[in-house]
């Protein structure tokens, strides 16, 4: 299937980049590729020796790339507010934002330093407040984009407005259901509230397909294996070879919307072949979990609440 690939990436010298979760799969495949076409890359990670080696392969590809790794624990939202303090405090731009970090869940309920579900703290919370503070350098940008990574599973989330961080009834998988339909959410309302504001940021969520990525294999680093952590690992083990495509192909449409003049605020891109679980990146399918607009507003809403974090000047 012939469409838009890695070489219709235009020349981003000049162009300022944040990656988050950037050590590894499809965040370090983004770097990569943004890094070879002239961008200033910052991978940030919570995985220090990771981003080391990341930036190593990176440079042994292009000697003159402009990268940095910059530590980043998502799961803390003290660490992201100063990591985004000092980032902030160097001034200049950023032209790009990708969040892309997330974890894949086990069976037992994890939760942050500042209590919240370990799934949903670290994708959306820690996103939403890492975007936020990171506002002056975005609105510094000529034309400022925020790509935020979600996925096909967003079709099957749904938000228990009484149990969000799932104290209740806590299931490793509705925990990342949840979580990726909020980072959709989170995406449109985003665009929302600049094009009310006539903002110029162009927020969009993209999702990979089926990648195969070492986010089922960090699992094990999140706590104690039960049974059926196993037989997801198993499954993943030889499923994913299969059916999914190599992480630098999934990658293809968070460097879509985050290159491409094609691409329109607001947007939901993914891979364009059968069942968007392969192929060329385009315009993908919101699931109507994803198109409720209501729910994403009252999301953001809470999570302001919770977090103390607004998004001035809205």
């Amino acid at each position: 299937m012939q469409g838009w690939s890695e070489a219709d990436i235009p020349d981003l010298t000049g162009q300022r980049v944040l990656v988050t979760g950037g050590a590894s799969g499809i965040g370090y495949e983004a770097a990569r590729a943004l890094a070879l076409h002239g961008a200033h890359v910052i991978l940030s990670d919570r995985n220090e020796q990771g981003g080391i080696d990341a930036l190593a392969r990176i440079r042994a590809l292009r000697r003159d790339a402009v990268v940095e790794f910059r530590l980043l624990d998502l799961s803390s939202q003290q660490a992201v507010r100063d990591f985004a303090q000092a980032f902030v405090a160097e001034g200049g731009k950023l032209d790009i934002l990708i969040n892309n970090a997330g974890i894949q869940p086990i069976s037992e309920r994890r939760t942050t330093e500042d209590g919240f579900e370990l799934t949903f703290g670290i994708g959306h919370f820690g996103h939403f407040t890492l975007t936020a503070l990171l506002m002056p350098l975005l609105e510094a940008a000529a034309a400022p984009r925020v790509v935020t990574v979600s996925s096909m599973v967003h079709a099957r989330g749904w938000i228990d407005w009484d149990d969000l961080q799932m104290e209740k009834d806590y299931r490793a998988q509705r925990a990342y259901n949840q979580t990726k339909l909020a980072n959709l959410f989170f995406a449109r309302e985003l665009q929302r509230r600049v094009d009310q504001a006539g903002g110029k940021i162009s927020s969009m969520a993209v999702h990979p397909g089926v990648a195969q990525t070492s986010i089922g294999a960090n699992r094990r680093q999140l706590g104690q294996y039960r049974l059926g952590d196993h037989i997801v690992s198993g499954i993943l083990k030889v499923v994913m070879p299969y059916l999914g495509q190599p992480a630098a192909q999934g990658a293809l449409p968070t460097l879509y919307a985050a290159s491409s003049p094609a691409v329109k605020g607001g947007g939901f891109y993914g891979p364009q072949g059968f069942g968007e679980m392969k192929g060329p990146p385009g315009p993908a399918v919101i699931k109507p979990a994803g198109q409720d607009m209501a729910a994403a507003k009252r999301l953001w809403e809470i999570t302001e609440e919770t977090t103390g974090i607004r998004f001035l000047p809205w």
